[in-house]
């Protein structure tokens, strides 16, 4: 998975051995990918991007500049992450008594397609859902539900959106698209 023929890296980019990354994945200025994270095929990594060891990022992934990707998070297929956002991965640090090592770690999966806005913070141990949105600035503190836009914080449900990323209507179809959708379980799951 890790034929440099097969991923453009900038000369800058700092690359571990051991890193696994896919195919057309395209690696930035200034980023630190660590040995042993997975990267995805057709993805992009912008500058300053750092990915922790143990990482998973899917396919087609887009990380904006200045996002680092700690230990426990796990990005499903088609993410999208803003610049600037924040992922973390302990829930109670302290600077005199250092929690190091994966079984200090929380998970933190992020669903196929979810967008994470500009700035947004991600407390770990959350979900984000399938095709969420997550808006700019927004503080994430508890699970978020598939298709559900969360805003503000800390970040509530303040509506659905579709796949393709359009706000839905009251009656849950798509404005754009034509989509329809249904209450499920954990938000909301397109009605086929």
């Amino acid at each position: 998975m890790n034929d440099s023929k097969k991923y453009f890296a900038h000369p800058t980019a700092c690359i571990d051995e051991g890193a696994g990354i896919g195919a057309g994945t395209k690696i930035w200025h200034f980023c630190h990918i660590s040995a042993g994270c997975e990267i995805g095929e057709n993805c992009n990594i912008g500058q300053n991007v750092f990915v922790a060891p143990g990482v998973k990022i899917g396919n087609y992934c887009k990380i904006q500049n200045n996002v680092s990707v700690y230990e426990g998070v796990e990005l499903g297929n088609y993410v999208f992450c803003g610049p600037s956002m924040v992922f973390t991965n302990v829930q109670r640090p302290r600077c005199k008594y250092p929690q190091r090592g994966s079984q200090f770690y929380a998970h933190t999966p992020v669903g196929d397609g979810a967008s994470i806005g500009a700035n947004a913070t991600i407390v770990c141990g959350h979900s984000i859902g399938k095709n969420a949105f997550v808006a700019a600035g927004s503080v994430v503190t508890k699970d978020v539900p598939d298709y559900a836009i969360v805003m503000g914080v800390p970040a509530r449900i303040c509506g659905w959106v579709c796949e393709c990323g359009e706000k839905l209507r009251e009656d849950l179809v798509c404005p754009k698209c034509g989509r329809h959708y249904i209450q499920a379980e954990n938000g909301l799951k397109e009605e086929k």
